[in-house]
């Protein structure tokens, strides 16, 4: 009990054992001693986050108060959540988490000092902690002398909301509270929504200070040369920021300064379908002993990882410290971006695998998001679905998308930085039909881009979508780099990219009267 002061700023009573600042060791250990987990012969722990093995973006609230009502971006992503109904439901998981076993850890959202976030979390399960462990940013021991959070997480997976008494959708929920500085998680164990409630967090609090938070990975070369991968979950983020020839800034989530890019984040939350030690040996190597491996199965009789089995789910997630990939920056703070690719997994098969955007065109295509939602990220989702999702991350903007892209848009055009479109979907026809694209190609055109090797060759331009597509890329067959060649029917391609710039002219039409000129000229032209 000699925690207890560690919930009394909350009006916590009566809770039961507080295990604090428990080693990796200690979690795995109450893990596997409560049978929550197993370990793999790579020494990480594998368990299972049950009913949900993906994020419920349906069942995200914001509480409605006098600092939100006016700021917030409601509705269609952010939706709301009154105090009084907040106040009720924290009074009932209160009472729930009386005379319980909880793991609290305290740790750093935000590399940079000068912008980082104090928080503290309460875990029911000692493997949600040793996530929390793994992803966000581990203080030292004086950090941790008088630590006093600025945001807390209650997360509850076996408390269930009833939503004719609580408000809620359904049982599962996340709700935030920004002036009470609180997140509730219950009817989940997905740990996900751990992280992406921090996340939710920042990109509130940070661009009202002028500071761009981002969805994207982040690396740096031998130069200083900073590069940012934005993409939503499963269009290579973490695969293509994984470098071995460049220094690992962080894999997910960045914060933009007047100085340079910082990461949110102490860890890696990486998909490993199908995850290889050829394809991706940074991946394979850090899924070792304090990893945590989630929803994945054994092969038959040993303790080693199957990751092409998806009878689970195909969001199979690896959770580890950055500091786990071998050439991992720390502190996980670098310059201002040369390079920033913005990568869509393309379903249709239309875009081409790498084109250079005008400023105009990287407004357009930051505001439209277009990727396709990958099976199993989302619940509810089985195989890709073509989807637009502003900023590349809509589902935690707190604030409407126009405030980041404006900030995007100052940023690019003070620093002269290059912004290219990558496709890593689908090729020679759309998914079903065509393949994914090569991540060796893919690789190797975001090399050439980063050495220079794309500045003053020939480009041909999209007739559609008006992009810059270079004619010949080093170590890529040319024929793949014009999709509407790599289909067996060219007038099957040219209906589809017509179906494709409509889906996006459709899109766009919500921020028409946010838009400049540049921005809307960028807009591909439908051809009939």
């Amino acid at each position: 009990m000699a925690h207890q002061h560690l919930a009394d700023y909350l009006n916590l009573k009566h809770l039961g054992t507080l295990h604090y600042q428990l080693t990796p060791a200690e979690l795995v250990e109450h893990a596997i001693r409560k049978g929550q987990g197993e370990l793999a012969d790579s020494g990480a722990l594998c368990v299972s986050t049950g009913e949900f093995t993906g994020r419920s973006p349906k069942d995200k609230y914001v509480v409605v108060d006098e600092q939100t009502r006016d700021q917030v971006w409601w509705d269609k992503i952010n939706h709301r959540f009154s105090e009084e109904q907040f106040d009720r439901l924290f009074a009932r998981i209160s009472a729930y988490m009386q005379n319980r076993e909880w793991y609290v850890r305290d740790c750093y959202a935000g590399a940079d000092p000068a912008h980082r976030l104090r928080v503290r979390v309460f875990n029911a399960y000692p493997w949600q902690n040793l996530f929390v462990n793994a992803l966000f940013i581990r203080p030292t021991a004086d950090e941790l002398a008088g630590f006093e959070p600025d945001f807390t997480i209650l997360a509850c997976p076996n408390f269930r909301a009833i939503p004719e008494i609580d408000g809620t959708r359904a049982h599962n929920f996340t709700i935030i509270n920004f002036s009470r500085r609180l997140i509730l998680i219950g009817g989940s164990a997905y740990t996900g929504e751990i992280k992406k409630g921090i996340f939710t967090v920042l990109n509130y609090l940070l661009p009202l200070k002028g500071v761009l938070s981002m969805h994207c990975s982040a690396n740096v070369g031998e130069g200083g040369d900073v590069a940012l991968f934005y993409g939503l979950s499963g269009t290579g983020k973490t695969t293509l920021s994984a470098d071995p020839n460049r220094r690992l800034i962080g894999d997910d989530e960045h914060g933009w300064t007047e100085t340079g890019v910082f990461n949110f984040e102490g860890g890696c939350y990486a998909k490993c379908i199908n995850l290889s030690k050829e394809k991706e040996p940074q991946i394979w190597n850090a899924i070792r002993f304090g990893s945590l491996v989630e929803n994945t199965r054994f092969f038959p009789g040993t303790r080693t990882v199957d990751y092409d089995d998806q009878s689970i789910t195909e969001n199979t997630r690896a959770a580890y410290p950055i500091h786990f990939i071998d050439n991992a920056l720390e502190p996980s703070v670098g310059g201002i971006p040369q390079n920033i690719f913005f990568l869509s997994a393309d379903a249709y098969g239309v875009l081409p695998p790498i084109a250079k955007l005008t400023p105009g065109q990287a407004m357009f295509f930051f505001l439209s998001g277009y990727t396709a939602k990958v099976a199993g990220t989302e619940a509810g989702v089985k195989e890709p679905q073509p989807t637009f999702s502003a900023c590349f991350g809509e589902a935690f903007l707190p604030l409407h998308p126009t405030r980041y892209a404006a900030l995007l848009g100052e940023k690019m055009k003070q620093h002269a930085t290059s912004v290219w479109l990558v496709n890593t979907g689908w090729t020679g026809g759309p998914y079903g039909v065509g393949s994914r694209i090569s991540l060796p190609y893919t690789r190797a055109l975001i090399t050439a881009a980063l050495q220079g090797k794309l500045e003053g060759i020939e480009y041909r331009t999209d007739e559609v979508f008006g992009l810059q597509v270079p004619a010949a890329v080093p170590g890529v067959p040319t024929e793949i780099l014009n999709p509407r060649g790599t289909w067996a029917d060219p007038a099957a391609y040219d209906a589809q990219a017509r179906k494709l710039a409509q889906l996006f002219s459709q899109n766009f039409a919500q921020y028409n009267e946010f838009a400049n000129d540049e921005t809307k000229a960028a807009a591909p032209k439908i051809m009939v």
